[in-house]
């Protein structure tokens, strides 16, 4: 390819080529996942009303159905059956923390490879795809849900268009801003590195999910969760601009960053369990598609034998 596509005037060649990449791999390897049926995807409770099971451990309490209950005398819950057409909403968290990477991608190639395959996943059979992006020191950016291919690339151009900028971004602001204004039941992704502290997100986390189907996409760096021994090392937090020196040649050293990145993922992961949400972790150094793909075929089998809640 020698030049952009006209739809994406306005970004660099290099991001417009990646986008055709993205879009060519996207299709290669998840199309046909979904064959339009998009609780393929993340399997919900859905909002029109279907018929009743008996009740499986792990079922939600809430969708309980007493009146067959009670005249069974075996607990039953009420299945639901999602709505025709899907709205789809992300949230980007384009950060300056994003742009950081060592492995094989930047973090903020990784955001738009994940919001390039949920789009591709859900923007077919009139199912409308809409976004909320967050940069630092930058108002939220709310791009309305709308159907068909076109617009989903539209989107997309957006999000690569969009550069990490210093200052620090408000996730729990851009989780809530998907809460507003209040909307039919459907399907929102959170595409983050979640590094803020876990209290200043969850709750808003928690009444996304208690409305939406909720998928949340960690993306992580190996650097992120252990650090090579390389001597002497200056880190400066692209967010805040706050710069420190760390021995990485002493073990010590390497085994509480370890050990300290440990716990904090392990809070982030219990966070969005806590919440309601269902959790993919895309890194930087794997094989993204390949972890995605297992993600939509896990989803899919557990909604087959009935245990996706």
């Amino acid at each position: 390819m020698t030049s952009a596509p006209p739809l994406w005037t306005g970004i660099d060649h290099g991001r417009a080529r990646m986008l055709a990449r993205l879009q060519l791999l996207v299709t290669r390897r998840l199309d046909g996942l979904l064959q339009g049926d998009h609780l393929g995807l993340l399997p919900g409770p859905g909002s029109e009303a279907g018929q009743s099971r008996a009740y499986r451990v792990g079922d939600d309490v809430r969708r309980m159905d007493w009146p067959v209950t009670a005249r069974t005398a075996v607990p039953h819950v009420r299945q639901t059956e999602a709505d025709r057409e899907l709205e789809t909403w992300l949230a980007v968290d384009a950060s300056a923390s994003m742009d950081f990477g060592t492995a094989g991608h930047l973090k903020r190639e990784l955001v738009l490879a994940a919001a390039a395959a949920m789009t591709h996943l859900t923007v077919r059979g009139g199912n409308r795809v809409g976004a909320v992006i967050a940069s630092g020191g930058t108002p939220l950016r709310r791009l309305p849900a709308r159907p068909g291919h076109r617009r989903a690339q539209a989107l997309l151009r957006a999000v690569a268009a969009t550069p990490p900028r210093p200052g620090v971004v408000d996730l729990a602001a851009l989780v809530d801003r998907l809460n507003r204004p209040p909307r039919r039941r459907g399907l929102a992704v959170v595409i983050s590195d979640f590094l803020a502290p876990t209290e200043r997100w969850r709750r808003p986390l928690r009444a996304l999910a208690a409305r939406q189907d909720v998928l949340a996409i960690e993306v992580v760096d190996p650097r992120e969760l252990e650090l090579p021994d390389a001597g002497v090392l200056e880190v400066v937090d692209p967010e805040t601009g706050a710069a420190h020196e760390v021995d990485t040649g002493d073990a010590a050293v390497r085994a509480r960053y370890a050990q300290a990145a440990a716990e904090q993922r392990a809070a982030v992961a219990g966070a969005l369990r806590s919440a309601g949400a269902a959790h993919l972790r895309l890194r930087t150094d794997a094989d993204w598609v390949g972890d995605m793909v297992r993600f939509v075929a896990g989803r899919r089998h557990a909604r087959s034998r009935g245990a996706a809640r």
